[in-house]
């Protein structure tokens, strides 16, 4: 645990590619996810999403559209990469005209970041965003992106690299204030969840925690609001959620790690013990 630092910036920390998750086969051959799934059906998909993309602001559609995410199977083996437009978007069944989940899964990190109380730096979603607007959800996610950085699969530095880019995007949270070698990383699950029947994710999330006194200066693009909670308060929530009241809702991933992980680890957030906790071996599918 440590106090605001005063240091200079850092950039992110590159290791050779010897170490990264595509090691054993070149760059190059690790191809684009629109190769997978037939011409047909991908047209179909692609046209009916992008008649509703006109309320897509400038700063989504950037993300959408020119960010290359890292794709892996369930496994959390690299297969290749695609827009995370394209990834996001559910197919279109010609049978039944319902709406299915890809069979692609995007790498995904979510960050949890305690502050030295042991309180837990919670943020809601803009209205902006393409999926689960205005929700209310951990610290924050990203999709690791396909670049060197982003895919060191060696103690997770990869997914680390991803999050302390993303803090500062989101939050304005500077890089010297998250070391990459402070993220812990906890564990994996992988899940899938709708947003609003165009658009769902099926993701396999990695679970970094850290706990630091930060600066927040959030991004209203990217960010609604944010809030420390305590357990307590955190629970407080939960109910207020389940109830219906004030028109609150938790983003699916958040809930399921609360449900079955969160105020169990929150001990050892206290106590300073997470390491006795980690398991990056099991892949819980929720």
């Amino acid at each position: 645990m440590s106090a605001l630092s005063l240091a200079s910036p850092v950039s992110l920390t590159l290791l050779s590619s010897s170490s990264a998750r595509y090691a054993h086969r070149p760059l190059s051959s690790v191809g684009s996810v629109s190769g997978s799934i037939s011409p047909r059906k991908f047209s179909t998909f692609r046209a009916v999403a992008e008649s509703k993309d006109d309320g897509m602001d400038a700063v989504q559609r950037r993300l959408m559209f020119e960010d290359e995410c890292i794709l892996v199977d369930e496994t959390d083996r690299v297969v290749g990469h695609d827009s995370k437009y394209n990834c996001n978007v559910l197919l279109l069944s010609s049978l039944d005209r319902t709406f299915e989940f890809s069979s692609n899964v995007l790498d995904h990190s979510v960050v949890f970041l305690f502050n030295s109380n042991f309180e837990l730096l919670l943020q809601q979603r803009s209205k902006t965003k393409v999926t689960f607007p205005l929700v209310w959800t951990n610290t924050c996610c990203t999709h690791p992106l396909y670049r060197e950085s982003e895919l060191i699969e060696e103690n997770a530095l990869g997914v680390r690299n991803a999050a302390q880019r993303k803090l500062l995007d989101e939050l304005g949270i500077v890089a010297e204030d998250v070391p990459v070698d402070e993220f812990i990383a906890l564990g994996r699950l992988l899940y899938k969840a709708p947003s609003d029947g165009k658009w769902g994710e099926h993701e396999l999330d990695h679970l970094l925690f850290i706990v630091r006194d930060v600066k927040v200066q959030p991004n209203p693009y990217e960010v609604g609001g944010i809030k420390y909670v305590s357990r307590e308060e955190l629970k407080e929530l939960v109910k207020k959620v389940d109830a219906g009241e004030e028109g609150l809702k938790l983003s699916p991933w958040f809930r399921l790690v609360v449900d079955n992980f969160l105020m169990k680890w929150w001990d050892h957030v206290e106590k300073g013990t997470l390491g006795e906790i980690i398991d990056m071996e099991t892949i819980h599918k929720l």
